[in-house]
């Protein structure tokens, strides 16, 4: 099949988030020629809100996502009360930076304030993910902000998603939005679903009801020496990124591949500059 179009590349700002400033990452899609850009929230923060969206504007960036909100669960209602208030300002937050959507890492199991684990009730956990949703949703509809729900890798389901796989953010949607996507889709991250045998079909089943909303692109690597921190590029790996990609536009989705890389020991220690040219070749011969 034809390659991608380079004008649909994005960078997640954590792909450089080692070397550079948000205000040098703006710079350096810009200068390499990229045309999206996903910033985190505490990047955003640190040069303050008005000044982000003002830099992401004037260089003529597209905000794919804003990273991120979730982590619903916890060990009591303070906690989750204070999840949500957190979550409403992700939402506003997204809103000013003109974001195509807040990415959703839901949380794993309930943690007390200190982060320590307090308890094994999964089920119970992703009940509290489902009504954190619910009540986020009516605070986003209201913003016209649209959810993007990130389905993790399995190995994350305790500590940061519990939403595992695309079949479940799906039935997730289907239960908060039966009439169709209201402003609550999905983000699929080929890191953490890439193996999934279901994935063709949650890509379909996503795009029918038009709630394909954000596509993040790596590469999973063997061996993979840290399940966090260290992800591939484009083409080092073994994923079959063609043929996902064939799967989201086959399903409807027109939107931009954001680049999103952790690497400790590889790619963060790299120049940037480098890491970026790297970047916009990958995603035009492997991706």
């Amino acid at each position: 099949m034809a390659g991608p179009d380079p004008a649909l590349l994005s960078i997640n700002a954590a792909t450089v988030r080692a070397q550079w400033t948000l205000p040098r990452i703006i710079d350096g899609c810009a200068r390499h020629g990229i045309r999206g850009i996903a910033p985190w929230r505490d990047q955003v923060a640190a040069i303050g809100l008005g000044d982000a969206a003002k830099r992401i504007r004037d260089a003529g960036l597209t905000v794919t996502g804003l990273c991120r909100g979730g982590m619903f669960p916890a060990a009591d209602r303070a906690g989750r009360r204070a999840a949500l208030d957190d979550n409403r300002r992700a939402v506003d937050e997204a809103c000013a930076l003109g974001a195509r959507c807040l990415v959703l890492v839901v949380g794993g199991l309930p943690k007390d304030r200190a982060g320590t684990i307090v308890s094994r009730d999964l089920i119970g956990a992703r009940e509290m993910v489902r009504d954190g949703l619910g009540e986020l949703l009516e605070h986003a509809q209201g913003a016209g902000m649209p959810l993007a729900i990130e389905p993790l890798h399995p190995m994350y389901a305790a500590d940061r998603a519990c939403v595992n796989t695309l079949a479940h953010a799906n039935a997730l949607c289907d239960e908060l939005c039966p009439k169709g996507s209201d402003g609550l889709g999905v983000a699929v991250d080929v890191y953490h679903v890439w193996w999934d045998p279901e994935l063709a079909a949650g890509i379909a089943r996503a795009g029918a009801a038009d709630r394909l909303f954000a596509y993040h692109i790596c590469d999973w690597l063997v061996p993979t020496t840290d399940l966090l921190n260290d992800r591939g590029m484009m083409g080092d790996g073994v994923v079959d990124l063609p043929r996902i990609r064939e799967w989201m536009e086959a399903a409807g989705y027109r939107g931009m591949h954001e680049v999103e890389i952790f690497s400790q020991e590889t790619w963060w220690k790299r120049d940037p500059d480098v890491v970026l040219a790297t970047c916009r070749q990958r995603h035009a011969e492997r991706s």
